[in-house]
């Protein structure tokens, strides 16, 4: 049995959670998620709560399953009725990013332009020229985004130019030495 597995995920007001055999739909203000869970793993629905159940005799696998299937349907729940945001910051001379329509045009030091298309359920913004709001209400779909933007532009570590997560501490080298 996983502890996090046993732990009851509440329901928030505005959120509705229905059952389908292994299917597991969570529908909110922000939009609506599906996801299949297997039949290994149960799954039910009572007083505003959702309890994962694993059987008492499950192998290893199913064990470990337990936990992060519960883990993913609790963060269904909070992109629902709250949604996920991931900051990314750009260092770097001359390096900005606009946000036009559902598109995300990044200066970062190469000859063009570099266009990101908005995924469904994703939006860009930019509080400011250096500054980019990855938003949306699938956790996954919104840290995935952020991780194809940094890799438009990593971070090198002798100036720490490119494009980093807000929160991401750059590790700086030293530089070449003089001859002696």
């Amino acid at each position: 049995m996983s502890r996090i597995g046993k732990k009851p995920i509440a329901i928030p007001a505005g959120v509705t959670v229905t059952v389908n055999g292994s299917v597991i739909t969570v529908k909110g203000a922000k939009g609506e998620l599906t996801r299949d869970i297997g039949t290994e793993i149960g799954c039910t629905v009572e007083n505003n709560t959702i309890h994962m159940v694993c059987p008492e005799n499950a192998d290893s696998d199913v064990q470990a399953k337990h936990g992060l299937y519960r883990a993913l349907v609790a963060n269904m729940v909070k992109g629902v009725h709250d949604g996920f945001a991931r900051s990314l910051i750009i260092n770097g001379v001359g390096y900005k990013a606009a946000v036009q329509g559902d598109k995300l045009i990044l200066n970062i030091g190469y000859s063009n332009p570099v266009e990101v298309i908005a995924p469904k359920g994703i939006t860009f913004e930019t509080p400011s020229a250096t500054e980019i709001v990855v938003k949306g209400f699938d956790k996954e779909l919104v840290g995935q985004t952020a991780a194809n933007i940094k890799a438009k532009r990593p971070v090198e570590p002798y100036h720490a130019y490119g494009v980093r997560y807000k929160e991401e501490v750059v590790i700086m080298k030293e530089g070449k030495k003089a001859g002696k």
